[in-house]
């Protein structure tokens, strides 16, 4: 089966010989290989990071990559096998940013279904101050909640993530986010939220 007209061949697509087919025993459509029966389950991949702070500042990190390079995030990415997502946080962390950093809470589990993507966001504290752009940042910077470059930001969560932690500051507890409705939930393009 060939990929999909509008995007170029990808590393995980299935070679041609697997047909779309409901294997026995399952209720959806699933790849199959026409000589050995092998499913190729496609499923959504975790990405996992972390809201950082020293004090009243925040961590940020400018891409260096593709997609969205030149764009403002928070220290995230996707998880390695064999490791917790509190794990995949913090090494996202010392790479984007030579950062160490100790997990408050979970902040927050986005949904992100048209890219296949679940996003797990942490609170996090800066064991240090001390924080230099890895190889897949162009610059990294703490960064007071007004001086948040909002219409330079990287992706809708990364608004969100913002948003939801400075709604959550100063709580020890509360409620998990997720995927925001309203006016949040629209924030593309980019900008500073209204009320925050």
């Amino acid at each position: 089966m060939s990929p999909p007209t509008d995007r170029p061949r990808l590393p995980w697509d299935p070679p041609d010989h697997f047909e779309p087919r409901v294997p026995e025993g399952d209720n959806r459509e699933r790849l199959v290989c026409a000589r050995c029966e092998f499913i190729h389950y496609q499923n959504p991949k975790i990405v996992a990071g972390a809201v950082c702070t020293w004090g009243d500042k925040i961590l940020l990190a400018k891409r260096a990559i593709e997609p969205r390079k030149g764009f403002w995030t928070v220290p995230a990415g996707y998880m390695e096998l064999g490791e917790t997502t509190e794990q995949a946080a913090e090494r996202e962390a010392m790479e984007e940013a030579y950062a160490t950093i100790e997990i408050d809470r979970l902040l927050a589990m986005y949904s992100v279904a048209r890219i296949g993507q679940v996003q797990i966001m942490y609170r996090a504290r800066l064991i240090s101050p001390d924080v230099a752009p890895g190889i897949e940042s162009e610059a990294v910077s703490l960064v007071d909640w007004a001086d948040i470059p909002w219409e330079q930001l990287a992706f809708p969560t990364v608004v969100w993530a913002l948003a939801h932690f400075h709604e959550s500051r100063g709580k020890t507890e509360f409620a998990t986010y997720s995927n925001p409705t309203g006016d949040l939930a629209r924030m593309w393009p980019p900008r500073k939220p209204a009320g925050v």
